[in-house]
């Protein structure tokens, strides 16, 4: 058949020629993608060695995953490949993106052994949109902060203090988001921060109350820390010598609150949880610290 037109190739050439099925190759000229140059005398297909270099940018782009219709389209010179790339790294981030959600939440599920209705709220959660996780957010800051009788700047930086997944989020942050979007949700665990902020919050022109610092001076953190690797107990007369150290003659009592709700409300864990979601590095886990610090208090005011 091909005699019939020499230096043309049928399909079944091409195909060995290309190493591509016969099938793929006619579905492709069917398509308008490799169409035939000639038909011989019994009217099958006909290509030539131009042909032969269009099997192949047509099986270079397909392997990069542009779909025929955008092929034609570069073939038939109504665009070009830089024009269709672009469009398709944007949709292939997006792909990607989506991919790693599905993959956070897979390996939250793992991880938590999670029920499939839990499953479902875990999925639809790290699938809000970026202002769906803002009304979650400003909803909970909202009940939580709001109404405190605060310095005006203070309540500024409090009810604008952002928790937001970056565009492209890592799979820990998305971890990280399903947990703290579950936690916000709670209304035991706002009840809980609400009086623990209401405990530490100055009224406009009071002092700070003993032991509102306390959650954020990493410097006692670490005192005690470094008390607690040295096998010091609480009960012990080493430790209510810490605390003379660290309060003087702080109401110890009010300190011994505050820090009591704090660790009701699992501060510590709101902290290092809104660290992850924004992927920043966080202060280690001070929760024993914490606790013994409390334990050191409870002993001292009971000796």
């Amino acid at each position: 058949m091909d005699d019939e037109r020499p230096g043309l190739l049928t399909i079944g050439r091409l195909a060995h020629r290309t190493g591509l099925p016969v099938r793929t190759l006619r579905f492709w000229s069917d398509e308008g993608a490799v169409p035939p140059v000639a038909r011989s005398a019994s009217g099958y297909r006909l290509y030539d060695a131009e042909s032969v270099a269009r099997v192949e940018l047509v099986r270079t782009l397909r392997e990069l995953g542009l779909g025929l219709d955008d092929v034609c389209r570069v073939l038939s010179g109504r665009t070009t490949v830089a024009e269709v790339a672009d469009a398709h790294v944007a949709a292939l981030d997006a792909q990607i993106r989506s991919l790693k959600v599905s993959r956070a939440v897979l390996s939250t599920v793992a991880t938590r052994g999670s029920t499939a209705e839990e499953t479902a709220l875990m999925n639809r959660l790290a699938r809000l949109s970026a202002a769906e996780r803002k009304q979650i957010i400003d909803e909970f800051k909202e009940e939580v902060f709001g109404g405190l009788d605060v310095e005006p700047r203070l309540r500024d930086r409090i009810l604008t203090f952002g928790i937001e997944l970056p565009d492209d989020p890592a799979p820990e942050q998305v971890d990280a988001w399903i947990e703290l979007a579950e936690l916000v949700r709670d209304p035991g665990f706002r009840a809980r921060l609400r009086t623990w902020m209401e405990l530490n919050t100055p009224a406009p022109g009071q002092i700070r109350p003993p032991g509102a610092s306390l959650w954020w001076a990493r410097q006692i953190v670490q005192t005690v820390a470094e008390v607690r690797e040295r096998g010091v107990a609480p009960e012990a007369p080493e430790a209510a010598e810490v605390l003379s150290e660290l309060f003087g003659d702080v109401d110890r009592t009010a300190v011994l609150r505050s820090l009591e709700a704090g660790i009701e409300a699992g501060a510590e864990h709101y902290r290092r949880l809104v660290a992850r979601v924004r992927g920043q590095d966080s202060a280690p886990d001070a929760t024993e610290e914490l606790e013994w610090l409390a334990r050191a208090l409870h002993a001292a005011d009971q000796a």
